[in-house]
């Protein structure tokens, strides 16, 4: 037994070394000499657990897949918002995540990962928004599969373009103005006024879920939801009420796919 949680240790040293390496200087630059400097294992502990570059590379993006969700929430427009915002967070302090994104975005990796976590990503915003449209949230004219294409495409430039140009620093901020300024031609006025598009808002969503999980509130399996703490939201940009966290019991998480 002992033994068994030895090799799963070391195999994930291993993979959070990768991430951090992968992150850094991509899929094509990183080595395998650069990723055992950073674990700190043997070439022949890394060869136990992945069998070359290529594996450990897809062990990073299957890894982001054993994450929990966020809270439900009965508007699937705030849900979508405190996915995308708990992710933008996550980001900011996880390689593995911020890995999986490089690892799904950059040059050439459609033909090595298949599109990685892209289309995961396109298929739960738009199962989301076919919700939404079900339970009256969204305009008549409104297609949720067209949508979730350009609002997952929205989402993911925003995040590379603040990596770029600003080392992620203004990342909140830029992903929250994407739903401030895509929502209003798609939400009806009644469900707009009640969303919470604050750029802190993932903040507060990943606080509510570490006080949640505090709790023993249970969990479902997803992705990229987050882990950590607390937080209201809910009547209009950067309010603190209606469907955000923090009105009622904690809730029951949702599932999300893998995300980046």
């Amino acid at each position: 037994m002992a033994r068994q949680e030895r090799a799963v240790r070391t195999r994930r040293v291993i993979l959070e070394a990768a991430a951090t390496v992968f992150d850094e200087r991509g899929y094509d630059a990183a080595t395998i000499a650069d990723i055992l400097s950073r674990a700190g294992v043997t070439k022949g502990a890394l060869y136990f657990h992945f069998t070359s570059k290529l594996e450990l590379a897809r062990g990073v993006l299957d890894e982001q897949f054993s994450q929990g969700g966020v809270p439900h929430r009965e508007s699937k427009l705030q849900e979508l918002v405190d996915v995308a915002m708990v992710l933008t967070v996550r980001m900011m302090r996880e390689p593995m995540l911020s890995a999986g994104a490089r690892l799904s975005l950059g040059p050439g990796m459609r033909k090595v990962f298949g599109g990685g976590s892209v289309p995961g990503w396109i298929d739960f915003t738009r199962l989301l928004l076919a919700e939404a449209k079900a339970g009256g949230e969204l305009l008549p004219h409104v297609d949720p599969d067209e949508t979730a294409w350009l609002l997952s495409a929205c989402w993911a430039g925003a995040q590379i373009y603040s990596q770029t140009l600003n080392s992620r620093a203004d990342m909140e901020e830029r992903v929250a103005a994407v739903y401030q300024h895509v929502y209003p031609g798609i939400a009806t006025p009644a469900t707009l006024g009640r969303l919470d598009l604050a750029a802190d808002r993932g903040r507060r969503v990943t606080a509510e879920i570490g006080a949640g999980a505090g709790a023993g509130v249970g969990r479902t399996d997803g992705c990229p939801g987050a882990e950590a703490a607390a937080g209201p939201g809910g009547d209009g940009p950067g309010s603190h009420g209606g469907d955000g966290p923090g009105a009622g019991s904690a809730p029951e998480r949702v599932s999300v796919p893998a995300l980046f």
